[in-house]
């Protein structure tokens, strides 16, 4: 009796990413993950456009059910299963429910193209009055209805996640909730329902749109297993990684880099975003775009200083990098590391200031590299209205460019005053769907999900 107690509180998560497809079981009596299996995403067709990035919506599938058939053959006790993963992109589905096109990935330049004296993204942002970038799907679908690319069979779109739902439970036609269908763009944050008004400025009928429902509500079954709506992989991957969600941010570094924190009301912050968590309330999410990449970009202008001057590779210059203790510096560098630009202003360039006679050091551009990934994580935190940030006591940590560098950690901790924390497993998105799973099958809400996570003891 006790070993079927225990398999009765399991539950699969399945993340299909851009590059790779994961899934993990859960067992929430244990508060751990007990298996996960990833697999390389191959499904990106090549094609003479450069400006598109679609991948084969059958091979994705394909590869989620093997993961799903080779978790449940081990664990066949399974409660439910809870799907999430790569949003904005679009594929269109037929009246049976099967793919009528490519997966148009969020990484699709089709809406960048020119059009009208600005592009098919500007235009349909002019006529709806909502910022609408290139990749989101509502500007995809725009630039196929203008170039009569939709095709002629298709009923609806929806996000990848949401299709593998339709296609385990044999459902027709797509049902998604609301963190996929704001990812589409012209979505309204407060009503939570796409704005159809302003889309018929831009010639967009609701026709094809999909029919929204409540996140994490049991969408049919898959071998007698319940299956829930899927869920975008930012808002999984905060409830994948935060235990307690109102007073804990969020600090993802890997190659870019975000803040997320919680909040119950509807907040409009500039440079901010603002989507919808499931259950209610909303995630207020500033990204970088360098992040991480910008400290990959000082570890290639070491290794080619050394080549310069033909000297060897002294080892591994991350591990040298990262094992650099701040209390030893004084008068650090200003470092800017915008390098990239933001993704409200592409023109922004980084820079390096405050260098005097005494600290244009290796050392002290290490630290100030790391103190400009945190602050402009810092900044766009400080933007949020301070009813979040007061009651925020602790940071849960992701990304491997922060769970690898003991350097950034110290300087995060330092900056923002609160300890950092990071959970066991690495697998945060399907860990994420596999709680809305757990959540959606009677066992407490969203916001109390978390308390199944645990963190590691460092």
């Amino acid at each position: 009796m006790r070993s079927r107690s225990r398999c009765s509180m399991r539950y699969i998560g399945i993340d299909i990413g851009t590059t790779s497809i994961c899934g993990a079981v859960i067992d929430t009596k244990r508060r751990r993950i007990i298996a996960s299996i990833t697999k390389d995403n191959r499904s990106f067709i090549r094609t003479s456009r450069t400006w598109e990035r679609i991948q084969d919506t059958e091979k994705i599938i394909t590869t989620a059910e093997n993961i799903l058939t080779s978790l449940l053959r081990k664990y066949p006790n399974i409660r439910g299963i809870g799907v999430t993963g790569q949003m904005h992109g679009i594929v269109y589905v037929d009246k049976n429910g099967n793919a009528a096109s490519p997966l148009m990935t969020w990484q699709d330049g089709r809406a960048g193209l020119p059009y009208r004296k600005t592009t098919y993204a500007g235009s349909l942002s002019a006529a709806t009055g909502y910022a609408v970038a290139p990749g989101f799907g509502m500007a995809t679908h725009y630039y196929n209805i203008i170039t009569r690319c939709v095709p002629k069979n298709a009923s609806s779109f929806c996000t990848i996640q949401d299709h593998l739902v339709m296609r385990l439970t044999g459902a027709n036609e797509p049902r998604i909730d609301a963190t996929n269908a704001a990812s589409f763009g012209v979505f309204n944050l407060r009503s939570l329902r796409f704005d159809e008004r302003a889309l018929q400025k831009a010639g967009i009928g609701a026709a094809l749109l999909p029919k929204i429902v409540p996140s994490g509500i049991k969408a049919g079954t898959w071998r007698g297993i319940p299956v829930y709506t899927a869920l975008g992989d930012n808002q999984a991957s905060f409830l994948g990684s935060v235990k307690d969600i109102c007073r804990t941010a969020l600090i993802n570094i890997g190659t870019g880099a975000q803040i997320s924190a919680y909040t119950e009301r509807y907040a409009a912050v500039p440079g901010v975003d603002t989507r919808p968590f499931p259950g209610g309330g909303y995630l207020l999410v500033g990204a970088s775009l360098c992040g991480g990449k910008s400290y990959a970009l000082l570890h290639q202008f070491f290794e080619r200083t050394l080549s310069f001057f033909g000297e060897k590779d002294p080892g591994d210059i991350f591990d040298l990098m990262n094992a650099l203790k701040i209390g030893t510096l004084a008068e650090r560098l200003t470092v800017d590391t915008r390098f990239a630009g933001t993704r409200t202003d592409a023109s922004v360039r980084g820079s390096i200031s405050n260098i005097s006679m005494d600290n244009l050091t290796p050392e002290h551009l290490i630290v100030g590299f790391c103190d400009g990934m945190t602050d402009e994580l810092y900044d766009m935190y400080n933007r949020m209205p301070k009813t979040v940030r007061g009651r925020v006591r602790s940071l849960t940590g992701s990304g491997n460019g922060l769970r690898k560098n003991a350097l950034l950690r110290a300087i995060v901790k330092e900056r923002f005053g609160h300890p950092i924390r990071f959970t066991l497993h690495r697998e945060e998105a399907a860990v994420g769907a596999a709680l809305s799973a757990f959540v959606g099958s009677g066992n407490g809400d969203f916001l109390s999900a978390g308390r199944m996570l645990s963190y590691e003891n460092r």
